[in-house]
């Protein structure tokens, strides 16, 4: 079994996660100042949830045109080129008295191309470390993840507490700015995973391979849907909560890294499989709280429980991984993270027209009974993967625009 401090001595994951934790906490502090931004301008809740919400939806379009990129282009450029790109648009957000309209464009446009980039970083994971050590590295980016959200939500509100709302951008901007570097001169220039040309035939191509695999398709269900229903939850914490609702998003936070931690780190690639039957459940059951008037603390910690259970997703796409021939293991994670992303958009805007008609408590009800039922149903589509030996061979075949007649076989698994 590995350990954190055995992957953080190879210096160009090392770099791997510093310029993801950047990028992270430059995203956080941009999306809660210009929610802020857009409110005091605008009166509109919906504008304000579209705002941090809406670039989610984004995804959807970097997976159906330019997610080939992640496999056909060289890994380094594109995460050097997504950070520079992050930089100008915040520094743009930062520097111009934009409209509201304006700027959820660009904070849409920029989502596109990180989309990409999702897909970019993890299937560079799986060539930075060693296969066996796929989920710890992943378990470790996660965990950045989760700081970064903490701190930058903490520092982005601390700061606007004293600042202009312009200042606290330009500090995002310096985040965003020092991840350029570090992509560009810590990671190594890799060749692209298979020789084929970027774009929308090629993407296509791809998708329609990874979606036609009978494997595959219930692990992005599960990778999606009920992970999004909770996330509608999440999204009804402010309504619900008030001023206390920072205490809820901590807690959620929390309990996603301790999870993340103790399933990457301490449990064995079986213990991961047999952990995350009871994890895909822990994440919903918990939220049903939410149906009773729980003091605040109560809820904190059925919420930090819940949200342990999001670490189901790294046996989930461990197995993804399995499953998936090398040349499209970019594609297939970025794939995955952006229609998990999509829906979490989808859901969470949902949820809010649910509750406005409603009110929160029951719509986060609904939300954590459906992700419980739909967690339920694929409890047999996903026993039959982990227990029929499929992850012993991928995808057989894939063809390439650029290399038409060459045929691919998945790689051997250990």
């Amino acid at each position: 079994m590995g350990t954190y401090r055995a992957i953080f001595a190879n210096t160009e994951f090392r770099n791997l996660w510093i310029g993801s934790a950047l990028s992270n906490a430059s995203a956080t502090m941009t999306s809660l100042t210009l929610a802020l931004m857009v409110d005091t301008a605008t009166g509109s809740a919906l504008l304000s949830a579209m705002i941090m919400f809406g670039p989610s939806l984004a995804q959807v379009l970097g997976l159906s045109t330019l997610m080939s990129a992640a496999d056909t282009a060289r890994p380094r450029q594109v995460l050097t080129l997504l950070a520079l790109l992050a930089t100008v648009e915040v520094a743009a957000q930062a520097g111009f008295d934009l409209p509201p309209g304006a700027r959820l464009v660009l904070a849409l446009a920029l989502a596109y191309g990180l989309s990409i980039g999702s897909g970019a970083r993890w299937g560079l994971l799986s060539e930075v470390v060693d296969v066996r050590h796929f989920v710890l590295g992943r378990s470790a980016i996660n965990l950045s993840v989760g700081a970064m959200q903490i701190a930058g939500f903490g520092i982005a509100g601390l700061l606007l507490q004293t600042l202009s709302p312009s200042t606290v951008l330009w500090i995002a901007v310096g985040f965003s700015a020092v991840a350029v570097p570090v992509n560009r001169f810590g990671l190594r220039d890799r060749p692209p995973r298979r020789v084929a040309r970027t774009g929308l035939a090629e993407t296509w191509r791809g998708n329609r391979t990874l979606l036609a695999d009978r494997r595959t398709r219930p692990l992005f269900v599960a990778l999606a849907i009920p992970n999004g229903l909770i996330v509608g939850c999440e999204a009804l914490f402010v309504p619900y909560a008030g001023s206390r609702a920072g205490w809820l998003l901590a807690a959620g936070a929390a309990g996603m890294m301790t999870g993340d931690l103790v399933v990457g780190r301490f449990l064995t690639r079986n213990g991961r499989r047999i952990a995350a039957r009871v994890l895909r459940l822990v994440l919903a059951v918990p939220f049903l709280g939410f149906a009773f008037d729980l003091p605040i603390a109560v809820l904190c910690v059925l919420v930090a429980i819940g949200s342990s259970g999001y670490s189901a997703s790294l046996a989930q796409q461990e197995l993804l991984v399995d499953l998936t021939p090398a040349a499209l293991r970019g594609q297939v994670l970025g794939l995955e993270s952006a229609l998990r992303m999509t829906t979490f958009g989808v859901v969470a805007i949902l949820a809010g027209a649910l509750a406005d008609l409603t009110s929160p408590a029951p719509a986060m009800t609904l939300c954590a009974a459906a992700s419980l039922l739909v967690s339920v149903a694929l409890t047999r589509p996903l026993s039959s993967l982990h227990g029929s030996g499929a992850a012993a061979g991928g995808l057989q075949t894939v063809r390439s625009a650029g290399d038409p007649d060459r045929r691919r076989p998945a790689p051997e698994r250990g």
